[in-house]
């Protein structure tokens, strides 16, 4: 005969028994968070037209071309990079064509020897495994930093000079061009009056979007220089340098001094080993080990920290990123025409 269920409870009860807990649902742990997609790299460029004494009454058509001329090459590089190019890609071409404006002392524009003649100097590297390459005293190159590039991609060397760096462009399909297409009048009265011009070199340092630095320089080198002389712009980790781990770096101004330093070289050293910022490193060097008016740098760093720092009377320079275009040649930002906009 069956019993009732409420019997067996109340035997279970008397017996000294419990009954049993009812099953439990195991707790289910909250479902993870989705991953957020990692932020797209900020793109920046940083250029310089030369560190030296502009006069602060330069004229107004002379300061706007010398604005308009910066601002036109940092706002084709931005849309460049923000569109993806390649850091090594923009920073050459930012190059190109500030060698060819008159207006700079590199390619076309640049000033003359003893001998009145010009001598190009060109140095690129890309930060992510140290690619260089570089040309010095040549002559007939119409762009000397499309020439330093092919040595880093298309030889097993860094710096080729000369009459050897002209033949190596010919090999690479460079028409060369006759020595006077440099030759501007400001330039040709220059050296007739034996007047020594400002410190003049052209640089860029860029950040893209995939996080890689490059660093480029350009120059027509010292005003009545001779014997061959050459300055810091062609030499790797003096007058140009670039790290992804740390940061890239244009230098210009007296060469010697920058040689004997090893600038460039230096602000990523000091990043790397003393921890510094890009700015510190960068004031460091300009200020406490290079002398007074000896020029000054650009530098940008992996994380798209920005120095522009210099100890003469003025830097032609300028940046640029998603918030805007900025550019100086004294302390204050330059007012910019049409579109652009400093950055805040």
């Amino acid at each position: 005969m069956r019993r009732p269920t409420s019997s067996l409870l109340l035997c279970l009860v008397s017996c000294g028994g419990e009954p049993s807990a009812p099953p439990t649902t195991p707790e289910l742990e909250p479902p993870a968070p989705a991953l957020e997609a990692p932020a797209t790299p900020a793109f920046t460029l940083v250029i310089h037209g030369g560190a030296g004494a502009p006069p602060r009454d330069l004229a107004p058509d002379q300061r706007a071309a010398y604005v308009s001329s910066l601002a036109g090459v940092l706002r084709e590089g931005c849309a460049a990079l923000d569109a993806g190019s390649a850091s090594l890609d923009v920073v050459e071409r930012a190059l190109r064509t500030l060698e060819d404006d008159p207006l700079f002392n590199a390619g076309r524009g640049a000033v003359m020897t003893r001998e009145g003649r010009h001598e190009l100097d060109a140095s690129i590297m890309r930060g992510t495994d140290h690619a260089c390459g570089a040309v010095a005293s040549v002559r007939t190159v119409r762009n000397p930093i499309a020439l330093a590039r092919a040595v880093m991609e298309h030889t097993p060397h860094v710096l080729l000079v000369g009459e050897g760096a002209e033949a190596f462009a010919i090999t690479q399909g460079m028409e060369p061009v006759p020595n006077d297409y440099f030759t501007t009048e400001r330039r040709r009265q220059e050296w007739e009056q034996r007047r020594d011009a400002e410190h003049g070199t052209v640089g860029a340092v860029a950040l893209d979007r995939e996080g890689h630095l490059a660093a480029a320089t350009s120059t027509g080198g010292l005003a009545m220089k001779q014997w061959g002389r050459v300055g810091d712009s062609p030499i790797i980790g003096a007058g140009t340098y670039a790290d992804d781990a740390t940061c890239a770096v244009s230098c210009t101004g007296t060469g010697e001094e920058f040689i004997r330093n090893g600038v460039a070289r230096a602000i990523s050293a000091r990043m790397e080993l003393a921890g510094e910022s890009v700015g510190q490193a960068a004031r460091h060097l300009v200020h406490e080990t290079l002398r007074e008016n000896d020029g000054g740098v650009i530098a940008l760093s992996h994380t798209g920290e920005i120095a522009m720092v210099y100890s003469t009377g003025g830097m032609f320079r300028g940046s640029c990123g998603p918030d805007g275009i900025e550019v100086r040649i004294w302390e204050q930002t330059e007012a910019l025409a049409g579109t652009d906009h400093a950055a805040p």
